[in-house]
């Protein structure tokens, strides 16, 4: 899930996690892909940011955390925007 945030350049995104193992999770990273979107809808380009899993997660537990992903702000003109688009993880 994303949203708006404080700046044209930043988005919030909010991704669910479950371990459905049998061990807990105690690192791991997540990546996001944040598209450049322009005025006519083109997108310009990708720009990937990583930030570390809420660790640890117990097995069968759910969480939900919240980032603020950024991107510098050149990249975004006025009258364009971005949207995080790709997320993946990699467990550790």
């Amino acid at each position: 899930m994303t949203a708006d945030g404080e700046q044209r350049r930043c988005q919030r995104v909010t991704v669910g996690f479950h371990n459905s193992g049998g061990t807990a999770v105690r690192s791991g990273e997540v990546t996001f892909g944040t598209h450049i979107i322009g005025a006519l809808g083109v997108d310009w380009g990708t720009v990937a940011s990583t930030v570390r899993l809420p660790v640890p997660l117990a097995p069968g537990a759910r969480k939900s955390p919240t980032w603020t992903v950024c991107v510098d702000a050149w990249r975004v003109p006025l009258g364009m925007h971005i949207e995080t688009r790709d997320v993946s993880v990699e467990w550790g």
